[in-house]
């Protein structure tokens, strides 16, 4: 009972971690709930991490639909953008297996803290109508080569395909945040359903306990932070969604470093 007692409680403080990254700021669950799977529930790496893929995908879907239903989605050139990036990851997994292993865990976890401190002090105050300037041709060219870079590092790197895509999106593609966010976790909830499902294909059957649990828990905080970040002033928005990132910054660096320990 106490065994019990404890996956629920460390599943739900994961998928809470997890759901709050993806509603708010389209963060993969990944960089969440593995640290968490790994370190307090003693789970094999490959596996945690495909449990935390298959998290994101009705997280991710869900959040897609809210930011959709709200006008905060771009379908179009988030799909164009999709295509690069699953095409590139595996290029750049390609080229990542021919060159020495370097240290770059710790990627991810940095460009969360970073990123959460921008949003703070300062933050992406873009319009639709600003969007709107940018010129159909203009955009679906941007959407390719962003894409291209960022399915690149993602595979190059294993890791903040969330947070690179926001970054470029918001700093590079001028896309105002809530419409950052939404198309952000519509090609997240794809890569990864892709990456889940190639997990559990290599590793096998993962612990149905914790995956549903897990899945519960990040898409119940998924709907209620892209609930609220829909109805949110942009100002407020950037502030709670910095906050969030900086938390889940340090919370995953300390994870990290208890699983080096």
């Amino acid at each position: 009972m106490t065994h019990i007692l404890w996956i629920v409680l460390i599943t739900f403080f994961a998928g809470m971690g997890a759901g709050l990254g993806t509603g708010f700021a389209g963060m993969s669950a990944a960089a969440v709930i593995s640290p968490m799977l790994i370190t307090f529930l003693d789970m094999e790496p490959y596996m945690a991490v495909g449990i935390a893929l298959s998290s994101d995908v009705l997280a991710s879907a869900v959040s897609a639909y809210t930011y959709g239903k709200n006008k905060n989605l771009d379908i179009k050139n988030g799909l164009i953008m999709m295509t690069s990036v699953l095409l590139f990851t595996v290029v750049g997994s390609y080229i990542s297996s021919l060159v020495p292993a370097t240290t770059m865990g710790n990627f991810s976890v940095f460009m969360t803290f970073l990123l959460g401190i921008k949003f703070i002090v300062r933050p992406v105050m873009t319009t639709k109508e600003d969007m709107q300037q940018v010129s159909a041709k203009k955009r679906i060219v941007q959407s390719i080569l962003s894409g291209i870079v960022i399915g690149f590092i993602c595979g190059f790197v294993g890791a903040g395909g969330g947070m690179m895509m926001l970054l470029i999106l918001t700093t590079i593609l001028g896309y105002e945040l809530k419409t950052a966010v939404g198309t952000s976790v519509l090609i997240m909830s794809f890569t990864a359903l892709t990456g889940a499902l190639s997990h559990f294909a290599i590793g096998g059957t993962p612990d149905k306990m914790v995956l549903i649990l897990c899945v519960l828990f990040t898409l119940l905080w998924a709907r209620i932070a892209a609930k609220f970040a829909n109805k949110a002033e942009p100002k407020t928005l950037n502030r709670a969604t910095g906050i969030i990132l900086v938390v889940l910054g340090v919370v995953i660096f300390l994870f990290s470093a208890l699983l080096t320990n």
